[in-house]
């Protein structure tokens, strides 16, 4: 009989106690991202420290340890690198890119032929993210051509299979014997090279707050676009 007590009493005992506390999820379990871009995601312009964080770099830091980087020297063999309108790359960087793609990396470049991103930096001001995409010969090495908006925006285009809204986005064409192919409404170049790909899209402004014009953007559609392209480099 008292051993039963006993028994009894453990069970209770043992019923009582409260569940350990769930770890969340580490950052270990996301996958790394570089991001090279002229736009101030990271940091509000003027560094400054008291600013809330952009909406675009909230949405990729769900998915993504993200790092900043100034050229491909800073890029892990095999990686993946979302560039956003970046400043003008010296040749040396331009060839080292290349290479870093055709050895098996993975490219994610918004080009922007007119950038609609509002700036409180004067002209002339290095930190002021470039108004058109200073291509300085990648796209032509890879027999590309970026063109000016065509029309107007704000307008709708498809990225990553969704309806997206775009700043006076622009239009890609491809030469003939080009390693890329070019989408029906011409706003997403993708291309293998080598090992690796590179996805080009003709429009930066898509991950801004606002999109000039009177339409709110973006929208959820934008971002979740964005990081869909992101996931099909990275499969």
């Amino acid at each position: 009989m008292k051993s039963l007590v006993a028994a009894l009493v453990a069970l209770l005992v043992l019923g009582c106690r409260e569940e350990p506390a769930r770890t969340p999820p580490s950052d270990t379990t996301k996958a790394d991202l570089a991001l090279l871009t002229s736009l101030p995601l990271a940091l509000a312009e003027g560094f400054r420290l008291d600013a809330p964080p952009h909406p675009a770099m909230q949405r990729l830091e769900r998915d993504y340890r993200v790092t900043l980087v100034d050229g491909p020297e800073q890029l892990a063999p095999g990686g993946l690198l979302l560039a956003i309108q970046p400043q003008a790359l010296t040749a040396e960087r331009l060839v080292a890119l290349d290479q870093w793609i055709r050895s098996g990396g993975r490219l994610l470049l918004l080009a922007d032929p007119r950038l609609s991103w509002e700036s409180s930096l004067s002209l002339g001001d290095r930190r002021r993210p470039p108004f058109e995409f200073p291509d300085t010969g990648l796209l032509d090495h890879w027999g590309l051509t970026l063109n000016g908006p065509e029309p107007d925006g704000p307008v709708e285009r498809t990225l990553g299979g969704t309806n997206i809204l775009a700043a006076s986005p622009g239009t890609l064409s491809a030469e003939q014997g080009s390693p890329c192919t070019i989408s029906e409404d011409r706003f997403v170049a993708r291309c293998r090279l080598g090992e690796g790909r590179a996805v080009i899209v003709a429009d930066a402004d898509l991950v801004q707050v606002d999109v000039p014009g009177g339409l709110d953007g973006p929208t959820d559609a934008n971002l979740d676009a964005l990081a869909a392209e992101l996931k099909a480099l990275r499969d």
